[in-house]
């Protein structure tokens, strides 16, 4: 095992022995490299402001990646290649995407400029489309305080539109070369008197060092983690990377459903997750924003526990099965079973989630789910309802089989409403039989009032959530979806 970590910052490699486990990239970034283009605005991954981009090899081609710097750990670099705002302009001659904000005067005071001529960047070297959709999508985690929208939009068109990136191309072969070069082939353990960083690279590997160290903290893409370094102030002794164990990182999609290992990102999963599900597919792309997507888990989602978390209701109601381990012993839960009460979860010491199952939806069912939330991205929501209801429409009248239906933001935990499920299997899928069930939903849950809404706000929307499936299920195309992408 090394006791260091290797990455390339703006190009020129780094090894670190000595540091500070919980530090983020920003704070590198800034204290350390002394490169002051990146900016903390929000410290929670909201604003923008310290975008950078990280690169890293995929089946021998680089990736990049925007991300938020402010809640990235640094650790989490080895292996991989940081680029902030300084590296981009070469031999004098800024990039297209800095020209761009220039020549469409795309910068006022300047506070949140880099981390948006970086989110370009990484969106030109992915190839984005200049489609109105995609530019507001690319650029959904950048916010602008001077409301300069406009002109930032039109530097964006003008860049993605212009094509592969051909000033970037010698540099790009350099940077992938140099990242070959890094001595990246073993796991990491640093070690100081009370602080560590591990870095393991099986699955095998990590299963034995939380069998000695049950209490160490897992950190993934470390959205959630990282937010609590910087706002509560927490600071881990021990902290274990997942994101370099192959095995977390897989997807099988099969006939029967897909399996997840636990570190896949949403932007990783989002594809096969809208085969299984277009209108899963549609609530990952409002989870965050791009860069919180890049990194975020989606059983990091799972294992926070969260009863506001966009996942677990979606995966609940499509009766999703989890994988744990701990040492060589493996055992399976249904996911709904996984959350005890706020802040229990049925895990164990030294245990960890290997993968997520989930079966694909039946033929005669439609799976849909709902976030409801004051802004579309980059918020949290306030109800998160998902229904998977089986309808007979072989009979005289469509009749419901079989019905799950979960919530989040409505209990301490995510929840079925079994009461309205049993209430509708084997009756007509017709107005009078929604209408009462209506009832019965709004009287199922005791939710809390808070600053996102009200107890009596909550109950009312679930039970819209319900009318709205029964009204779209009508006219749905997305019966024998599943077959269709089997």
């Amino acid at each position: 095992m090394r006791k260091t970590i290797e990455f390339l910052f703006n190009g020129e490699p780094r090894r670190l022995a000595k540091f500070d486990p919980n530090m983020t990239v920003l704070r590198y970034i800034r204290e350390s490299e002394r490169a002051t283009g990146s900016k903390e605005g929000c410290a929670e991954g909201d604003c923008g402001a310290c975008t950078a981009v990280v690169a890293e090899l995929s089946d021998g081609a680089l990736r990049y990646r925007a991300v938020n710097s402010c809640i990235q750990l640094l650790g989490t670099l080895d292996g991989k290649a940081l680029m902030t705002v300084e590296s981009l302009k070469h031999n004098g001659k800024l990039h297209r995407a800095q020209q761009a904000m220039v020549a469409e005067h795309g910068s006022q005071c300047g506070f949140c400029t880099p981390g948006f001529i970086m989110s370009m960047f990484a969106g030109l070297q992915a190839e984005v489309q200049p489609t109105h959709q995609a530019i507001n999508e690319l650029l959904a985690g950048n916010l602008c305080r001077c409301t300069g929208y406009t002109p930032i939009l039109n530097a964006a068109k003008n860049v993605l539109k212009s094509g592969v990136d051909e000033e970037w191309a010698a540099r790009g072969e350099d940077l992938k070369d140099k990242l070959q070069k890094l001595s990246v082939d073993s796991g990491v353990r640093t070690w100081e008197e009370r602080d560590r960083f591990v870095i393991p690279l099986s699955v095998d590997e990590l299963a034995a060092y939380l069998v000695e160290h049950p209490d160490a903290a897992l950190v993934a893409g470390g959205t959630d983690l990282g937010v609590r370094i910087t706002k509560n102030h927490k600071e881990y002794q021990s902290l274990v990377y997942l994101g370099r164990i192959p095995e977390l990182k897989q997807i099988e999609n099969l006939p029967e459903g897909v399996r997840l290992g636990a570190a896949v990102t949403y932007d990783a999963g989002r594809q096969v997750l809208a085969q299984l599900s277009p209108s899963i597919g549609q609530l990952v792309g409002r989870i965050g924003a791009v860069q919180v997507r890049n990194l975020g888990t989606i059983g990091g989602n799972i294992a926070n526990g969260s009863p506001i978390g966009d996942m677990p209701p979606a995966l609940i109601a499509a009766n999703a099965e989890l994988t744990l381990r701990r040492g060589a012993e493996v055992r399976k839960i249904a996911l709904e079973d996984y959350f005890i009460a706020y802040g229990r979860q049925d895990i164990h010491p030294g245990e960890f989630i290997e993968s997520i199952w989930i079966p694909r939806p039946a033929p005669s069912a439609i799976l849909k789910v709902y976030k409801i939330s004051k802004r579309i991205e980059q918020d949290i929501s306030s109800v998160c309802g998902a229904f998977n209801i089986e309808i007979d429409n072989t009979a005289a009248q469509p009749t419901v089989t079989k019905a799950r239906i979960c919530f989040g933001g409505m209990a301490g935990i995510p929840l079925r409403a079994t009461a309205c499920e049993d209430f509708l299997e084997g009756r007509a899928w017709s107005d009078d039989t929604i209408l009462r069930a209506r009832e019965i939903l709004e009287n199922t849950y005791e939710p809390l009032s808070d600053a996102r809404a009200s107890s009596a706000y909550r109950n009312r929307i679930a039970g819209n959530l319900l009318y709205k499936y029964f009204l779209e299920s009508r006219t749905s195309t997305e019966v024998g979806v599943q077959a269709a992408h089997a």
